[in-house]
C-alpha cells in the first residue's frame, strides 16, 4: 500500500492526518449529540450522559476488538465504515428526534444508536494505525494517530457548546457533523481509489454520494423537518419554536389558552396560571406585609416569562424588582412576543423590574444588596444541575440575601405527583430557616401543585383584602395550607443536599410511577 513516489506518499500520509483528526471531531461530537438529545427529552443529565458515555465506550472497545480479525484491504473497510459512520451519525439526531414520539421505541432507538456509533468509531483508529503504519512504522504512527484524535476530540468538546449549540441546535449539527464525516469516506475514495479493486470502486461511490446526498437533503430541510415535528409533538398550533443555548422554547396557542413549554415541560397554560402565580406571590406578601413596612426590595429567582411580576407589581410598597434568569432568550420572548407580552401586562417593561441574565445561585453567592422577599420560581428539580437549586446550600444563601424579617418562597412541585420530592423541599427549607410553611392548591392544567414559604410573621389571614385577584380569596388560605392524608408529610426524608440531591431521585421515581 505504501507509495514508492514520494510527492505521493506525502499526499497519502496528508489524507490520513485529515482523516484521523476529523474523525476524533466526529467521534465526540457524536456522542455529545446523542447524550444531548436525550437529555432535551428525558431529563436526568448525570444518568443519561453516563449511560451515553459507557455504552459508547464499551461499543468502542468491541470495535477495536473485531478490527484485528480484518487483516486486508484495509482502506476499502475504512471507507465502508466512514460511510456507514456518516450516515448514521449524520441521522442520530434526527432519528432521536422521531422516536421521541413513539415513548417505547425511544430507548431502543437511542441505545442501538449509541452502540453501532460507538462500534463503527472503535473501528476508525485501529485501522487508521495499521494503515499509517505501513508508511512511517508502528511507533510514529501511533504518536500521529492518539495525538491527532486527541486534538480533534479537544476541538469538539470546545466549539460543541460555545458555537454549535447555540448556532444549529442538536438537528442541524448532527446533520453537519454527518457531512464532514463523508468528507472523510470521501477524501480516502478519490486519494486511494485507483489503488482499489475496480470492480468494488463504483459501489463506494455510489454509496459515498447516497448518503452525502440524503444528509444534504436533510440539512436543506431541517428548517421544514422541525417544523413538521414540532407540530406532531404539540396538539395546539406552535406559534413560536426554537433551540436556545439552554432549552427548547416552544409556544402553543388554541384559543385562548397560549402555553409555554421547555424541553417538552409546560411552564404555564395561559388559562389558569393565574392560579399559580397567585399562590406564589400573594401569600408571602401577605407574611411580609405582616412582618414589616415597605418599601420592598423583592428578588425573582427564575420566573422569565415575567407572569410572577406582573402578580408583585400589585403592590405599590414594592420599590425594585430584580430578576435573574438564565435563558436570555425567554426573557427576550416575554418582553417581545405580543402573546406572552399581553399575558405578562408588560411586566418586564415596568420601570420597577431589573432583568438580568445568569445563574441564580451565582447571583446569590456574590452577596448583593438584601431583599425583603426572594421568590424561587424555578423548574422542576428533574436533573442534577436544577436539584442543587433546591439543596440546602442554596438555601442557606438565599437565607444569607435576605433582609431581617424578609421571606422565602419556592415552587415546590407536586405533593400528589411527586409527594417525598416536595416534602424534601420542605425539609430542606426548614433545616436551613428553623422553620418552613407549606401549601398548596390545585392548578388544572399541572394537577395539585405544592409551594414552601419560609420568614415573616403570622398572618390572620380572614383580615386580609386581596383585591383584583381572579383566584384567591382570604377565607380560603386555611384550606390552601392544609393537607389531606394522600399528600401529608410521610416522614422520615430527611434533606437534600448539593452531594446527595435526594430530591432528584424521589422527583424522578414519583413522576415515573404516574407515566408508568
Amino acid at each position: 500500500m505504501t507509495a514508492s513516489d514520494p510527492q505521493q506518499r506525502d499526499r497519502d500520509v496528508f489524507t490520513l492526518v485529515y482523516a484521523i483528526f476529523t474523525a476524533g471531531l466526529c467521534s465526540i461530537i457524536y456522542e455529545l449529540l446523542i447524550a444531548t438529545a436525550v437529555v432535551y427529552f428525558r431529563g436526568d443529565s448525570v444518568f443519561y450522559f453516563s449511560l451515553t458515555i459507557g455504552l459508547y465506550m464499551a461499543a468502542m472497545g468491541a470495535g477495536a476488538y473485531l478490527s484485528k480479525f480484518l487483516r486486508r484491504d484495509l482502506i476499502e473497510r475504512m471507507i465502508a465504515a466512514e460511510i456507514l459512520l456518516g450516515l448514521l451519525g449524520g441521522l442520530s439526531a434526527p432519528l432521536i428526534y422521531l422516536a421521541y414520539l413513539n415513548d417505547a421505541a425511544f430507548i431502543p432507538v437511542y441505545s442501538a444508536l449509541t452502540l453501532i456509533i460507538g462500534l463503527l468509531i472503535g473501528l476508525e483508529t485501529p485501522l487508521l494505525t495499521r494503515i499509517l503504519e505501513t508508511y512511517d512504522g508502528l511507533r510514529v504512527g501511533i504518536a500521529h494517530v492518539l495525538s491527532l484524535d486527541y486534538l480533534g476530540a479537544l476541538a469538539a468538546t470546545v466549539a460543541f457548546p460555545l458555537l454549535l449549540l447555540p448556532l444549529f441546535g442538536t438537528f442541524r449539527t448532527s446533520l453537519l457533523f454527518g457531512l464532514i464525516n463523508m468528507s472523510i469516506a470521501g477524501l480516502l475514495a478519490w486519494r486511494f481509489g485507483p489503488r482499489l479493486p475496480a470492480g468494488r470502486r463504483p459501489h463506494y461511490r455510489r454509496a459515498a454520494w447516497g448518503a452525502t446526498l440524503l444528509i444534504i437533503a436533510g440539512l436543506a430541510s431541517a428548517h421544514w423537518l422541525l417544523a413538521l415535528w414540532n407540530q406532531s409533538a404539540y396538539s395546539d398550533r406552535i406559534v413560536h419554536a426554537e433551540r436556545t443555548r439552554f432549552q427548547e422554547v416552544v409556544l402553543t396557542r388554541h384559543r385562548n389558552d397560549l402555553r409555554l413549554y421547555l424541553n417538552g415541560a409546560l411552564q404555564f397554560s395561559a388559562i389558569d396560571e393565574y392560579r399559580y402565580h397567585e399562590a406564589l406571590i400573594h401569600l408571602p406578601m401577605a407574611r411580609l406585609a405582616a412582618s414589616r413596612p415597605g418599601p420592598w426590595r423583592v428578588l425573582v429567582l427564575g420566573g422569565g416569562d415575567g407572569l410572577a411580576v406582573r402578580e408583585l407589581l400589585r403592590y405599590t410598597q414594592i420599590a425594585r424588582i430584580d430578576l435573574i434568569d438564565l435563558d436570555e432568550r425567554v426573557l427576550e420572548l416575554a418582553r417581545e412576543n405580543p402573546h406572552i407580552r399581553a399575558l405578562n401586562g408588560d411586566s418586564l417593561r415596568d420601570k420597577r423590574a431589573h432583568v438580568q441574565v445568569g445563574d441564580a445561585m451565582s447571583y446569590l453567592n456574590a452577596r448583593g444588596q438584601l431583599y425583603d422577599l426572594i421568590v424561587a420560581d424555578l423548574p422542576d428539580p428533574s436533573s442534577t444541575d436544577v436539584a442543587r437549586l433546591y439543596s440546602d446550600a442554596f438555601h442557606h444563601l438565599v437565607k444569607a440575601n435576605l433582609a431581617p424579617g424578609g421571606v422565602f418562597v419556592t415552587q415546590a412541585t407536586s405533593p400528589f405527583y411527586a409527594r417525598a420530592a416536595f416534602w424534601t423541599i420542605h425539609n430542606t427549607v426548614r433545616s436551613v430557616f428553623g422553620s418552613a410553611i407549606p401549601y398548596h392548591l390545585n392548578v388544572p392544567s399541572f394537577g395539585e401543585w405544592g409551594f414552601v414559604m419560609a420568614g415573616g410573621a403570622e398572618v390572620e389571614w380572614t383580615s386580609l383584602t386581596w383585591p383584583g385577584l381572579r383566584y384567591l380569596r382570604p377565607e380560603m388560605a386555611t384550606g390552601l395550607l392544609t393537607f389531606g392524608g394522600d399528600i401529608d408529610d410521610p416522614g422520615d426524608l430527611g434533606i437534600s443536599t448539593i452531594d446527595r440531591p435526594t430530591v432528584l431521585e424521589r422527583y424522578q421515581s414519583g413522576w415515573r410511577y404516574w407515566s408508568d
